[in-house]
């Protein structure tokens, strides 16, 4: 992104816009992984200065990847780097432009424009069920619309919108509805691919026709994977482990985003196992490195792997958490056959069993 700050610097209008509009398109990109290429970021250099049309831009993009097709390394790893240049080109485009429909259709040919020639079913509403493993969920998956009854769900859901009265409302609870409203939309999944940002540019011309045109864009470009984890978080419960949906993460980015308030955005407090870290850290066996709280478990774990005969008791009070906590991540260990117990809870050790 530092790529684009001397324009912001330099404080000239168009320049500017263009610039933030890039920083943008290439920080979406982000949501997959995928990060575009130095070439990408010269031409788009050049149309920010003004040299190249936004058309030449994609042109010259497509005459890249003719002559410098991509190959796949011998482990099959899918390099999606040109994935990544052509798709935050068409970002700029779309970005650029002063024009929207807030209906179905337009969402279905932001999808379609976005990665034509990219996937086969590009603008097209996925025909069978998806899951996704995540990250903040340890390994689960949000439970999206059915296929069947994938289409009617999402045209409800924009029409209802449509019919949604902001009068009188609080910016606090506009916001609320429109976390609300976005979520929804996202755990619908419309498409195989590219939903989280599909769904980006569909809410970012949405906010310009509700009248915020003066929306921090920049936070698509710097916290995109934020994002989309607080879309996760929004739509994912297992009641049974005392886990619940929460809007509070994605209100949180909207109100940075329309409000300018400086709510922190970290993904790691997203977590559905995280812990804030005590006054004392936790340290690595170098006793050097810092222990990253991502979760009780993995905090759990690694004190075990510090010390074999620590006991439950120590462990409650060394990270100043209750015993019955403490108690139910070193079953759960167990249970993913992590750790086991040798001897009695006094006098026994522990046995690493997977580092």
């Amino acid at each position: 992104m530092d790529n684009f700050e001397e324009y912001l610097r330099q404080g000239e209008p168009n320049k500017a816009e263009k610039a933030k509009v890039w920083k943008t398109a290439i920080g979406l990109q982000q949501v997959d992984g995928l990060k575009p290429s130095n070439y990408l970021i010269s031409i788009a250099k050049q149309n920010i200065d003004g040299d190249i049309t936004i058309e030449e831009v994609k042109q010259r993009i497509d005459s890249y990847y003719i002559q410098h097709p991509v190959k796949n390394d011998s482990n099959n790893n899918q390099d999606r780097t040109e994935e990544a240049d052509k798709v935050s080109a068409r970002i700029a485009e779309m970005l650029g432009e002063k024009t929207f429909t807030f209906s179905p259709a337009e969402y279905l040919s932001i999808h379609r424009r976005l990665f034509q020639g990219i996937y086969s079913f590009a603008g097209k509403i996925r025909d069978y069920n998806i899951t996704k493993q995540e990250w903040i969920l340890n390994g689960e998956t949000v439970l999206y619309a059915s296929a069947e009854s994938l289409e009617a769900t999402f045209e409800y859901d924009i029409e209802q919108e449509k019919k949604f009265s902001f009068k009188g409302l609080s910016q606090q609870e506009i916001i609320a509805h429109l976390a609300q409203f976005i979520s929804y939309l996202w755990q619908i999944h419309t498409f195989g691919e590219g939903n989280t940002r599909t769904t980006a540019i569909f809410l970012i011309k949405y906010l310009r026709k509700l009248g915020f045109k003066e929306a921090n864009n920049d936070l698509f470009a710097e916290h995109s994977w934020y994002f989309r984890n607080a879309l996760v978080r929004a739509n994912y419960e297992d009641v049974s482990k005392g886990i619940h949906k929460t809007d509070k993460y994605i209100i949180r980015f909207l109100s940075n985003l329309l409000l300018k308030e400086n709510h922190s955005l970290k993904n790691r407090e997203m977590h559905i196992h995280y812990i804030k870290p005590v006054n004392e850290p936790v340290k690595m066996p170098n006793d050097t490195v810092k222990l990253k709280f991502d979760t009780v478990s993995d905090t759990v774990f690694n004190l075990i792997k510090q010390n074999n005969q620590i006991t439950a008791t120590e462990i409650s009070e060394r990270l100043k958490m209750s015993l019955s906590t403490v108690k139910r991540k070193i079953k759960e260990l167990k249970e993913q056959e992590k750790i086991e117990r040798s001897g009695s809870d006094k006098t026994g050790s522990w046995k690493i069993i997977e580092q």
